[in-house]
């Protein structure tokens, strides 16, 4: 008997029941012997359907009044018994059909088999559909196979009022379970499915503007393009340090200067810090880089990929998100981070000392640590005292040098390079640059920026540049925050299969 401890859900809530969890497994385990010594696979190697659920369901008119022969393969939602008939909920793809089994159709052999069937159980079933007196669209079965025996039992399945129903509330367990959650929460399928569909749609987009989808490395021997720690590791053949990366654009850039003209990668990130509602130590980003273009282009192509995705998987551009009506069906506010800054705490900062800087921080309410620059400052305030509140779709513009060490400086303000942040309800959604084409002037930057742990001096990417790589715009999207967005969800890990979880005691 299987002793491992395990959490049953019951009515919504969590109860600790190994027990039940093992006695029931133990009792399917006899069930699966008695199917043996009956003859049955109960893994059998295939089994061909001639329709989803979804299909049928769709085409149920004619394939009934034709009393076309259907094949569906599912899982076992429901089983109500009547004496010598029963009625099954089938679940396939998200979607459900009510299947009719009565002994004197299937035969005696079938019949003994569905007796020993259970919720969860894989079948693949044959008949003809029809409509019961209730109206309620359905399969009555004339043969069966099982195909895969169900032993760890689903939790909260419920049937209230004649009606069955699924939910899993327990938000961790979910997390922790995707496989149940997906079962059983069409809710939670839903926002994959979304995602999905985001992806294909911001692919498509980018095909369609010219871009071409390379890859490039995930363990890179050094990291950069953002400021962040890395996760390390080793490749034993070489005795090499590695590290995942933490950015695509250094490599993407090289790309350009090589010669490709538009490029995009949709790809994993990884960067070894916190973990919170909008953070994820592992996340999927596009960056994607135009040769020729600034950061003017970079808006205009947000501008118009942003509504054509929430277009096809939204119902529409205005979008709910945590109470807030997000309208993406006109033109985002443009504001400039001194003037975002200024309006919210007064505070100046462009071309500022440190130290005057710190006091005038500090007054705001926020605790300057002695090893911030100039550049960690300004995000400090920005963060506390601006960010939270770009609810609508903002292009925050023209940030201090001291906070892009890869970006060109402003063609006309002092101070400042040519960099955008998108923001939608209080959260970072993309990142642009005028990216930095100057061998020479990216070389005094990156020594510049040694001492505060952002980039190491990356070599081949400056070898890169002396060569030559032509004016460029880069941009880089978080895929699971715009998913976020699009689909209402509160976390991170709503839009992640599997995310990142501290481990259970």
């Amino acid at each position: 008997m299987n002793t491992e401890k395990e959490n049953i859900i019951v009515d919504g809530t969590q109860e600790s029941a190994p027990e039940d969890i093992n006695r029931v497994m133990s009792d399917r385990r006899v069930k699966l012997q008695k199917l043996i010594d009956l003859g049955t696979n109960p893994y059998p190697h295939y089994f061909t359907t001639s329709h989803s659920v979804k299909q049928a369901l769709l085409s149920f008119t004619k394939l009934a009044e034709t009393e076309q022969v259907v094949q569906l393969s599912g899982r076992i939602m429901s089983i109500r018994l009547m004496g010598k008939a029963a009625f099954v909920h089938l679940q396939n793809d998200g979607q459900r059909m009510q299947l009719y089994f009565k002994k004197n159709i299937v035969g005696d052999d079938l019949w003994e088999i569905f007796l020993l069937l259970d919720i969860g159980d894989l079948i693949g079933v044959e008949g003809i559909l029809f409509t019961t007196r209730t109206g309620e669209n359905t399969l009555k079965v004339s043969s069966f196979s099982l195909l895969a025996k169900n032993l760890r039992p689903l939790p909260a399945v419920k049937e209230k009022d004649d009606e069955v129903w699924f939910k899993w509330d327990d938000k961790e367990e979910t997390y922790r379970n995707r496989t149940v959650d997906l079962i059983l929460n069409a809710d939670s399928r839903e926002t994959f499915v979304k995602r999905s569909q985001i992806v294909h749609e911001m692919r498509a987009f980018l095909h369609s503007e010219n871009f071409i989808e390379v890859e490039t490395p995930v363990l890179q021997p050094l990291y950069g393009g953002a400021t962040a720690r890395p996760f390390e590791t080793r490749y034993n053949a070489l005795n090499l340090k590695l590290y995942l990366r933490i950015a695509d654009e250094l490599y993407l850039k090289r790309l350009i200067a090589g010669g490709f003209p538009r490029v995009f990668e949709i790809a994993k990130d990884f960067r070894n810090e916190g973990i919170d509602r909008t953070h994820s130590p592992e996340f999927t980003m596009m960056e994607c880089y135009a040769a020729g273009e600034d950061y003017q282009f970079c808006i205009d192509l947000m501008e118009r990929m942003i509504p054509a995705i929430a277009e096809k998987v939204a119902p529409s551009l205005i979008v709910t998100y945590r109470g807030n009506l997000i309208d993406l069906s006109k033109s985002f506010r443009q504001a400039t981070m001194q003037d975002l800054i200024g309006d919210a705490t007064g505070v100046e900062i462009v071309n500022r000392d440190r130290q005057e800087l710190s006091k005038e921080v500090e007054a705001c309410g926020i605790a300057v640590e002695p090893s911030w620059g100039v550049g960690k400052i300004i995000d400090a305030l920005f963060s506390e005292k601006v960010e939270p509140n770009l609810i609508q779709p903002t292009f925050v513009l023209d940030y201090p040098v001291e906070l892009s060490p890869l970006a060109k400086h402003h063609r006309s303000k002092s101070g400042l390079v040519e960099r955008f942040e998108f923001f939608i309800a209080g959260m970072e959604i993309a990142n642009c640059f005028s990216e930095l084409n100057d061998p020479i002037e990216q070389r005094r930057r990156f020594e510049a920026q040694r001492d505060l742990e952002t980039h190491p001096m990356d070599m081949d990417f400056l070898r890169a540049l002396e060569v030559g790589m032509p004016p460029t715009a880069g941009l880089g999207l978080g895929i699971d925050r715009l998913v976020m967005i699009l689909t209402g969800a509160n976390s991170l890990r709503d839009v992640i299969l599997f995310p990142t979880l501290r481990p259970r005691d």
